[in-house]
């Protein structure tokens, strides 16, 4: 960057002369680019006929999968726009749970639309306007005619609702059963308290994976599963309506904080201080049998001699659970965790559990708290072939029990299959177009133009579903666009993923919830302005043994030894 110094006609360098600055519409269309490249590595995974995604990380770990967050989750890329886009994917996974591929083909969508537009030199303050009245009439189009309410109370409407989501996954041939267990799951760690519904599913429905087995055999444990065993071979390893104690607190003897030294001056003080240790625990199990539970659940770990005075009062004990897995536990049971045996009392007893049991599965014993009576907390046991598999079907039960929860908190439903986005760009073209609006004056200017965009733009879902299934994209997409047409009222037409055929989405059966597409087109457009907005992108460069000193280079990434690497930085407005 050089400015004329005062009178003198000698420029003055105000950049690094190694940095690397586009501006301007090639910043705009280099991020266009990105954009548009990252859509179309995950095209292909949308809809039912999806293909799968091979990615192998640096360790060498494989993931095999059609999801698009976690398929761009392992892609590395060196693109400041390309990773805006990877952002959103993640945000959208987060918020909703599904719609992670739809919302980076729109979003690519969106960008490569507006290219035509900043080449014939239109600003891009001015997309960017129409953009932001199509994303507010979009919205309200959705929430008002194309969508309808959904009784959360009516398990065979719910059940088709998970279905859907399910019918483009890995799952789908278990999609009975994968549907039965999402919703249950759900159903299970939902809380009503006065008026306020909380569905907590990332810390209170946990997933187990066992390889071994066929998928057939995954079911719904309306309870707690831990991996672990009893801690010494005499204890019960089933008890019937057990009493259970939560602790927080090791049943050992105290050990010092740091590095603590004792010094002896003869053989009685030795044995002394063992005889100490020994009757602290055994006052700390005292503490415990009093009670007379049968099941003893700690965090840390328990020692020798309380294994033995706890074995010998018919108590059962697991130690190291994990914290996450004590929470659970304490809902499903109703038992408080306890910090210290001294404060144990009756209503800190867990009597929720209809069954502890200890079964071998393979190899490995797993501890199952079992037919709890108001269990708040689940387990979904998996069982697959192998690894790559059960990773497989666990994201898939996320992504139904997340679109459950959706519906649940916002009980309204959307058709699929590219309907709804046909639907809206049906309806931005008739407001767009000089009849609709002969008294908005919005649309007598050009913003009308990129207005229209996001109206065709939004027409690339339903043109991918039928691409991915092998269909006549001109004929049917022609059809599709005939049909929202002539019946305005109509706006269930959709695609049938399978074969590429219009079909109607009332009796097709094919529903998504609000708060997905509402979210999935949110946040397309906005990512689209984002970016749009970026005119300068400037690329400072460090030698690359000055970047790993500083510790700003990022470990993962492979460090390049050329000592005119850039690093990109985005700068926006």
């Amino acid at each position: 960057m050089m400015f004329g110094g005062g009178n003198s006609s000698q420029p003055i360098m105000v950049l690094n002369q190694n940095t690397k600055r586009d501006q301007g519409k090639k910043a705009q269309f280099s991020n266009i680019f990105a954009a548009k490249t990252i859509a179309d590595t995950i095209r292909t995974c949308l809809g039912p006929r999806a293909m799968l995604k091979m990615v192998l990380d640096p360790m060498g770990g494989i993931v095999l999968t059609n999801d698009g967050n976690a398929i761009l989750r392992e892609i590395q890329v060196q693109h400041p726009a390309g990773k805006s886009m990877i952002e959103i994917s993640r945000t959208q996974d987060e918020e909703v749970g599904d719609g992670t591929t739809s919302v980076i083909i729109l979003a690519g969508e969106l960008l490569a639309q507006t290219e035509q537009y900043l080449k014939q030199g239109l600003h891009a303050t001015v997309v960017i306007r129409a953009y932001r009245k199509a994303l507010e009439d979009c919205v309200e189009i959705m929430k008002s005619k194309a969508s309808i309410p959904v009784d959360v109370k009516n398990r065979e409407e719910m059940l088709r609702v998970v279905k859907s989501c399910i019918g483009t996954k890995y799952l789908s041939r278990w999609s009975d059963l994968a549907c039965q267990i999402s919703l249950d799951a759900v159903q299970t760690v939902m809380i009503d308290e006065n008026g306020r519904r909380e569905i907590d599913i990332k810390r209170y429905a946990r997933f187990e994976k066992i390889p071994g087995g066929s998928i057939e055999d995954c079911c719904l444990l309306k309870g707690v599963m831990l991996n672990k065993d009893v801690v010494h071979p005499k204890m019960k390893r089933r008890i019937e309506n057990p009493r259970i104690v939560l602790l927080d607190c090791n049943l050992e003897y105290k050990k010092g904080e740091s590095q603590t030294s004792l010094e002896f001056s003869g053989e009685p003080d030795f044995t002394r201080m063992l005889q100490l240790e020994e009757e602290s625990i055994r006052a700390m199990c005292q503490d415990i049998i009093t009670l007379k539970p049968d099941v003893v659940v700690t965090e840390k770990g328990i020692s020798d001699v309380a294994c033995h005075y706890l074995a010998a009062a018919g108590i059962s004990a697991v130690r190291r659970t994990k914290k996450s897995d004590n929470n659970r536990i304490s809902r499903a049971t109703g038992a408080t965790i306890v910090n210290d045996t001294a404060d144990l009392k009756e209503d800190d007893i867990g009597t929720g559990c209809g069954l502890f049991e200890i079964r071998k599965i393979g190899d490995e014993y797993y501890t199952f708290f079992d037919q709890c009576k108001n269990p708040k907390a689940c387990t979904i046991i998996l069982r697959g072939a192998n690894k790559d598999v059960l990773n497989e079907i666990e994201r898939n039960f996320q992504d139904a029990m997340n679109v459950t929860r959706n519906v649940m908190l916002e009980p309204r439903l959307t058709p699929g299959g590219g309907a709804v986005e046909m639907a809206l760009s049906r309806a931005l073209d008739t407001m767009s177009s000089s009849e609709g609006t002969t008294n908005d004056e919005f649309f007598k200017g050009v913003e009308k133009y990129p207005y229209k965009a996001v109206s065709r733009a939004l027409e690339i879902i339903p043109r991918t579903l039928i691409q991915n299934c092998g269909g006549n994209v001109v004929k049917q997409l022609t059809a599709l666009r005939a049909k929202h047409h002539q019946q305005a009222d109509q706006f269930a037409w959709g695609i049938d993923g399978e074969t590429g055929q219009l079909v109607d989405m009332h009796k097709f059966g094919i529903w998504e919830p609000v708060a997905v597409k509402m979210q999935t087109i949110k946040t397309a457009i906005e990512t689209a302005i984002l970016l749009l907005r970026i005119d300068d992108i400037v690329s400072g460069t460090k030698k690359a043994s000055v970047l790993s000193e500083s510790g700003q280079g990022d470990g993962k990434k492979k460090k390049d030894n050329d000592e005119n690497q850039p690093t990109d930085e985005s700068h926006k407005e």
